[in-house]
Parts: structure tokens; C-alpha cells; sequence
């Protein structure tokens, strides 16, 4: 990372911000680590300098993670946005992937967990982790119910089941021999057909269609 990479702490926990930055520090020594105290804050730092990757808290006093999260990618869609949450906050999980946060990860996770989340959304990519995607895959009983038709194509259908096996979309391209311009007018069209605001949806879309099976 060089030195004008910024990654932006946003938690009401002093302690755990401290902890945080002090780890932060020793895997990304050049990275530049600031930090605010709530949602607000976060909205109003943005304003000034939008940060590379953005570490969100959900439950926080004036503004929580989840309205931050809308605010900031209303106004900056290329926001990277990493939702951090505890156990047991899986009524927040689909909330914070309807706000379109690029990144989930529970706050206990290994610390390579953590680098590699943000190595990842920094390059336009998504992680969740695992604990927290079969969270929400436990949980999709709870939110809405409803399928969309079907109305894939061959071709739409095998790249939302690469996306959600993990693959870039040059990845994709590589392994379908096609361009990486012509998957993302796929994945585009995709979130538009699937009314999905990122990969999260698109995984939990797949699964109540009977495409992907866990």
C-alpha cells in the first residue's frame, strides 16, 4: 500500500479503535489509519477525503453503521464499505448488504481475515466472511420471501455462479474467454435484473433461486 492509502476506523469504542489502528499499523505500515467515534463523523470526514476503505461499526450512537452506510454511498457509489459486527447481530446483516456495504466481518476475526478483506474491497472486489454469510443464509427466512422470475440467460446464470464461487470479473473473463468489458455489462445487467446492490444480494438471490446450493 503507499502512503496515500486511507484506511478510516469508525467505531464508538475507543478501546477497540486503538486496537484496531495499533494492528493496522503492523501489517500496513505505510497505510495512513484514521479514526472517528460514529456514523456522523464518518459521513462528515467522507465529505472532506474519501478514504480508500472505510472499517464501519453498525451499532452506534447519532448516526449508526446502516444510515452511514446509505449516506456515504449516496453520495461517493465507489465508496469500499466493511461492516463489522459481532454474534448475534444477524437482524443488522441483511440491512448492512441492502445499504451496500462491499465487506462483512465479524470483529473477533483473524487478523488475516481483516487484511485480506481489505486488500480485496480496495480492489473493487467483496468479502464476507463465512460465519456471516451463512448467517444470512440461515436467517433468509426473515427478510423478504418473494423470488424474482428467473429470467436469466445461459450466460448470466453461469457468471452469477462464478461470482458467487468468489471470481473477479477478469477471472471470469479469463476462464469464459471473454472480456472483462463484456463481464462487467453482464454483472451489470445482472444487479439490474436480480434489483441487487452488490455481490451479497446477488449470492442471496442465487440461493432462493435454486442456483446455488449450500
Amino acid at each position: 500500500m503507499t502512503t496515500e492509502e486511507t484506511v478510516l476506523i469508525v467505531d464508538d469504542h475507543t478501546l477497540f479503535r486503538n486496537g484496531l489502528k495499533l494492528l493496522l499499523g503492523q501489517y500496513f505500515p505505510k497505510m495512513c489509519v484514521r479514526e472517528v467515534g460514529n456514523g456522523s463523523e464518518a459521513v462528515d470526514y467522507c465529505d472532506k477525503k474519501l478514504p480508500d476503505v472505510i472499517l464501519m461499526d453498525i451499532n452506534m450512537p447519532v448516526m449508526n453503521g446502516i444510515e452511514a452506510t446509505k449516506t456515504i454511498l449516496r453520495k461517493y457509489p465507489q465508496a469500499a464499505i466493511i461492516a463489522l459486527t459481532m454474534h448475534g447481530d444477524h437482524q443488522y446483516y441483511y440491512q448492512m448488504i441492502e445499504a451496500g456495504a462491499k465487506g462483512f466481518l465479524l470483529k473477533d476475526a483473524d487478523p488475516e481475515h481483516l487484511m485480506l478483506a481489505i486488500k480485496q474491497v480496495k480492489t473493487g472486489r467483496h468479502f464476507f466472511s463465512e460465519e456471516i454469510l451463512y448467517g444470512v443464509i440461515r436467517n433468509i427466512h426473515q427478510f423478504d420471501n418473494n423470488l424474482f422470475i428467473n429470467d436469466l440467460s445461459r450466460r448470466e446464470t453461469e457468471i452469477l455462479q462464478l461470482i458467487c464461487a468468489g471470481f473477479s470479473n477478469s477471472e471470469i473473463g479469463e476462464k469464459l474467454f471473454i472480456s472483462k468489458r463484456t463481464v462487467d455489462n453482464h454483472r451489470a445487467k445482472l444487479l439490474e435484473k436480480t434489483q441487487s446492490k452488490n455481490t451479497a444480494q446477488l449470492v442471496i438471490y442465487a440461493i432462493k433461486s435454486g442456483l446455488l446450493r449450500l
